[in-house]
């Protein structure tokens, strides 16, 4: 059975500005100590987010006109570091569902794309477009077509780069590797009685 085919993603937006943010600064170490990736959402940004007394510090994602966003945008070179999972885990928990930067760090791409998170590339240009409109209009609804690689806020339109891989995977649900293995269960087995020198326990 196929995953959700991820081929719209509608929805308000928030602007942390930054290049390079690493996967420590999204979801710092500390709070790695976990069995299961549930309420790591809580701990996003964390460390630019709160001082040491847990008080929120001046930070895109304290204020009130942000909260419920579900389309994150930054800079260049998002996610880069460590390879560390908890990173798209922690987006994902806190309730993001895309996010639009001018590039993206492979690895954390990758990481997104297997929870149905798209990451799209757009220009510096369009992203300084898009900021600005949500700075005046936070209640702006962001559309992220991934059929079309488009995206759309208001009367604001640009395209957006989408690798061809990801993009089939999200548009036909197919973008958790662990869930296909467990599909394709009967045709690997059937394949290990075809090879004949591989031998079931």
């Amino acid at each position: 059975m196929s995953l959700e085919k991820v081929r719209k993603i509608n929805g308000r937006s928030v602007y942390v500005p930054g290049n390079d943010i690493d996967t420590d600064r999204i979801i710092p170490a500390r709070f790695m100590k976990c069995i299961t990736f549930d309420g790591l959402g809580e701990y996003l940004f964390y460390d630019v987010r709160k001082d040491l007394d847990g008080n929120d510090k001046n930070h895109p994602l304290n204020e009130p006109r942000y909260f419920g966003a579900s389309v994150l945008i930054s800079n260049a070179n998002f996610g880069c570091g460590s390879s560390r999972e908890h990173a798209p885990q922690a987006l994902y928990r806190y309730g993001f569902r895309a996010v639009i930067a001018e590039s993206f760090a492979e690895i954390f791409f990758g990481n997104c794309c297997a929870l149905g998170i798209p990451c799209v590339v757009a220009t510096q240009e369009s992203i300084k477009s898009l900021t600005e409109l949500i700075s005046v209009v936070p209640e702006t609804e962001i559309s992220i077509d991934v059929v079309n690689s488009e995206v759309c806020a208001g009367d604001l339109k640009f395209a957006v780069n989408i690798p061809s891989g990801a993009k089939e995977a999200l548009m036909n649900g197919k973008w958790d590797p662990i869930e296909e293995l467990q599909e394709a269960e009967e045709p690997i087995a059937h394949l290990v009685t075809e090879l004949g020198y591989l031998k079931r326990s």
